[in-house]
């Protein structure tokens, strides 16, 4: 297994052919005939028992090339990889070139380079100052929170469904008066206003009375996922079955002792505005990270392959899957609900997965500008870091990672001090009155699902996975 060419094309993309030799590919083809020789019937030989010459002879010479292909390949291409000696950022697309008896077996794969990165002004970068004041709105605020939180939850038998209730339902949904596949749910949760549901259907549920039946009346987007669906009308039979709401506890000395280690209301008040001032002065630091990087790459002069972008919007829909499956939640389920389709959710995360990639490129070529290097003692705070978080020892996190891991935990480092570098050395100018944007921006609880994350976290996150797996 050898690379054969390596070949530049245009827009920072690369053609990779490799060669598997003719032994390699044999044996490769051997594998194939053991795996699967027990599935094939041949006349006059017990299941599992015919010769591979039988086989072929009867259903073609070829028949184990494909599962004899897909064996070799990645193997193959990761030492392609290695030999090319170039930093690829994308997965592969793969062609195969030459799949012939008694020959070499030839493939290649196309690939995304990380492009060049030409920095324009990035020290000095002039931000706006955020006020990290803690208002009395926002202690009120915050008050009403820690109030929602310790509500009561009561059931409500005397009115109709409101905005905001949460209800229990049944529903059974139809199309031109049949009942379609996956449009019944049973004691199914929903809370009204939340956008679980496609557009129109909770809305539709306000005024509804609990235990009478109500026609539903809704029609599915044109995207929507499951295409027999998409664009048309449809009515939910639904019967709401019971309505909760919380009940606020009044604010007093009581509830103050009843939810922290404070006696008294102006006590915990104290706690609150400190709690408070924390997350804006954290808000605030989120938003001047994220106005240098902007800055930076607004000066910067890059050219990033689409390949590239398109590896990072899967990456991106796949760490928002694992978000989902934590909340017990797939993502056929969630694409139910909503009614977005892969290609419109892909689409969703597309201006992410760039900012995300032109936020690492530039603070990398800082690093290189200014020489930052990663020191063992940086290398062995972090693992001490990851293994506080994951309740290992740091030589237990060293080992798991091995010298492929290293290299990526020294890349990241590396970034997290070239953003460090940028943000002390950037010029504060006027203050803003609020920071509650940025503060929501920067993670403060808004109730919203989607993918999300400030520029400069997007920066030092951890590479893609095909990145991770091209490097190793």
């Amino acid at each position: 297994m050898s690379l054969k060419n390596l070949e530049k094309l245009d827009g920072n993309m690369a053609k990779l052919t490799v060669e598997v030799s003719v032994e390699d590919f044999e044996k490769a083809v051997q594998e194939a005939y053991l795996k699967n020789r027990s599935r094939i019937n041949v006349p006059g030989f017990r299941k599992g028992k015919a010769p591979r010459n039988v086989i072929e002879k009867l259903y073609g010479k070829g028949i184990f090339y494909e599962d004899a292909a897909n064996a070799v390949i990645p193997d193959a291409y990761e030492k392609a990889v290695d030999e090319s000696k170039e930093d690829i950022v994308s997965s592969p697309k793969i062609d195969v070139e030459q799949l012939e008896d008694g020959k070499p077996f030839v493939f290649t794969a196309e690939v995304a380079l990380k492009p060049p990165v030409t920095l324009g002004t990035y020290k000095g970068v002039k931000v706006e100052k955020f006020d990290t004041e803690v208002t009395d709105e926002d202690l009120e605020n915050e008050l009403k929170r820690e109030q929602e939180q310790n509500a009561r939850e009561i059931e409500v038998t005397d009115r109709a469904v409101q905005d905001g209730d949460r209800t229990v339902i049944d529903f059974e949904g139809f199309v031109d008066g049949v009942a379609f596949d996956g449009g019944k749910g049973t004691d199914h949760p929903l809370t009204i206003g939340s956008g679980s549901f496609i557009p129109g259907f909770e809305e539709a549920l306000i005024g509804a009375e609990i235990g009478k039946e109500l026609d539903v009346n809704v029609t599915f987007p044109e995207d929507y996922h499951e295409k027999s669906l998409a664009g048309k009308p449809a009515v939910f039979k639904c019967t709401v079955k019971s309505i909760k709401v919380n009940e606020l506890p009044e604010l007093n000395d009581e509830f103050a002792s009843d939810v922290s280690e404070f006696d008294t209301l102006d006590e915990y008040k104290e706690s609150l505005k400190k709690r408070v001032a924390d997350r804006k002065e954290a808000a605030a630091k989120e938003a001047k990270e994220d106005a240098v990087i902007a800055a930076i790459i607004d000066e910067a002069k890059m050219d990033i392959p689409e390949a590239m972008i398109e590896t990072q919007q899967r990456q991106l829909v796949d760490e928002f899957a694992t978000q989902m499956r934590s909340q017990g939640l797939t993502m056929d389920q969630y694409m139910q609900y909503t009614g977005l389709s892969q290609t419109r959710l892909l689409d969703q995360v597309r201006p992410q997965a760039e900012n995300r990639i032109k936020s690492r490129l530039v603070l990398e070529a800082v690093a290189k500008a200014e020489n930052i290097t990663v020191s063992d003692e940086d290398l062995e705070n972090e693992y001490k870091t990851m293994g506080e978080v994951y309740q290992l020892e740091a030589s237990k996190v060293k080992e798991m990672l091995g010298e492929a891991g290293e290299k990526n935990v020294r890349e990241d480092i590396l970034v997290k001090k070239a953003l460090e570098f940028v943000t002390e050395n950037a010029k504060e100018e006027k203050a803003k009155k609020s920071t509650k944007k940025a503060a929501d921006e920067a993670g403060e609880e808004t109730g919203e699902e989607k993918p999300k994350k400030t520029a400069a976290k997007k920066a030092t996150a951890k590479k893609t996975k095909e990145d991770k797996k091209e490097e190793e």
